[in-house]
């Protein structure tokens, strides 16, 4: 992986376009919101235990944080939202201050890539979904994976 695309993606961070905007921003939550809540709350129902935002160290000093992270079967879930992460059914661009949402938006779809990128090539599987996506659907499509995963795994070493 190449560090200059990392080095690059710190550029492109614009500053707010008032004090205002960033108390907006910056009281935005990184983690536990009520869709994520909701997701795991479903994989705990059905018997899957996990991580919440772990904390995955790659190669090239980059950091990964799933929302989920089944560690044993190398399974890390992403629950994106359609705005924030430039969904390509639903993402839309603002029509207000464009020379900031732009390049922000831009920044976390570039980051996504590359922690996917990152994650695959240290040997996990990455799993996106969409805010829109059908959760029970796929709650029931990553309980099927990871028991194929932990069964190709064989028997825990307890």
């Amino acid at each position: 992986m190449d560090t200059t695309k990392i080095q690059g993606l710190k550029e492109l961070r614009p500053s707010p376009s008032s004090a205002g905007r960033s108390r907006n921003l910056s009281a935005i939550r990184r983690t536990d919101t009520k869709p994520e809540v909701r997701l795991r709350s479903l994989l705990h129902a059905r018997g899957l235990r996990f991580r919440k935002d772990l904390l995955v160290r790659l190669p090239l000093n980059l950091k990964a944080r799933p929302d989920v992270a089944f560690t044993r079967a190398r399974i890390a879930i992403f629950y994106d939202s359609c705005f924030w992460h430039s969904c390509p059914q639903h993402g839309r661009q603002p029509r207000v201050n464009q020379w900031y949402w732009s390049p922000k938006l831009a920044r976390t779809a570039e980051w996504d890539r590359t922690q996917t990128e990152a994650l695959r090539s240290s040997g996990w599987l990455v799993i996106r979904i969409w805010e829109h996506d059908d959760l029970l659907q796929a709650v029931d499509d990553v309980a099927k994976i990871d028991a194929a995963r932990r069964q190709d795994l064989g028997p825990s070493r307890v």
